[in-house]
């Protein structure tokens, strides 16, 4: 087993991270090993030096890989090259002296209170197994705030229909209680008779399932999304993470406490939580700018 298949392993059995995140480290050193090999750099852990990751900076920017997406990779290198120095096979670590390029801010994209309302009020998912699923799909990422690889984890045990909650099992496998409304446990009821009559042998105990009956997956929930999504917005992204944007966003404008949003949202600490606040100033701003004769 080389380093890298020995850290990945390290990352699932030890710190537990999800399967998303294991491939995002993959990826990532996936990426910046083959850099190193195609411009004859070397390859060997202990060999490499902080030049050659800053090549690989270098190389990304002039890429036009967005700032944002060279710190999550150079996070990944620290992540590694740490684990190798505390188990020995390197002696120093080659990121201690990488100066990142500093990191522009953005604003989290969600989508319009009247557009979702649209979407879910006027629009006709259809009567068929398809069409609830879809729909009970939509309200549950925007009712909740839940995680994509959360609600493709969500099984039939965790939704109780008599207390109107639902356990997440987020990031580490942090479980969380979310309380839902009378209204949406109705609906949540109606899709699971649908979902047992439905059911074929393979479903398993998944709460969602595709059209075959098989568990859901990665791209199957963002084509869902992005589809019924491109019906009421002409926002760039749309995708599954945006409604998790855009519950935090609507539940801060309508005065819900910051804490509150974090717990929902399963964020380890408040700072996660607190880029949402700017939509709301620049809320603040736009309304100031209007409606003040001085402004």
């Amino acid at each position: 087993m080389d380093h890298k298949e020995s850290f990945l392993q390290y990352l699932q059995t030890e710190k537990r991270y999800s399967s998303h995140t294991i491939r995002s480290y993959q990826n990532d050193l996936d990426q910046f090993f083959l850099y190193l090999s195609q411009n004859d750099m070397p390859v060997n852990p202990a060999e490499i030096t902080s030049h050659h990751v800053r090549a690989w900076i270098v190389s990304m920017m002039d890429n036009n890989i967005t700032s944002v997406t060279v710190h999550r990779k150079i996070s990944c290198l620290r992540v590694f090259f740490r684990h190798l120095r505390k188990d020995g096979i390197v002696k120093s670590d080659p990121l201690e002296k990488v100066v990142l390029p500093k990191r522009k801010k953005t604003l989290p994209v969600f989508v319009a209170e009247e557009a979702l309302d649209k979407l879910l009020d006027d629009n006709d998912f259809g009567n068929d197994f398809s069409g609830l699923r879809n729909r009970t799909i939509i309200e549950l990422l925007y009712l909740t705030g839940m995680r994509r690889a959360e609600l493709i984890g969500l099984q039939i045990k965790d939704v109780d229909l008599h207390e109107s909650t639902l356990k997440v099992t987020g990031k580490r496998n942090k479980q969380r209680i979310i309380p839902l409304t009378k209204p949406f446990t109705a609906r949540l009821e109606d899709y699971l008779k649908a979902r047992i009559e439905f059911a074929v042998e393979k479903s398993g105990d998944w709460f969602f399932v595709t059209d075959k009956g098989n568990k859901l997956y990665d791209k199957f929930v963002y084509n869902l999304v992005r589809g019924y999504l491109s019906m009421v917005t002409t926002i760039e992204k749309r995708s599954p993470h945006i409604l998790r944007h855009t519950f935090a966003t609507h539940m801060l404008n309508r005065g819900a406490d910051l804490n509150a949003i974090k717990e929902f949202l399963g964020h380890a600490n408040l700072s996660a939580t607190q880029v949402y606040t700017h939509n709301t100033f620049e809320k603040l701003r736009k309304i100031y700018k209007q409606a003040h004769p001085r402004a």
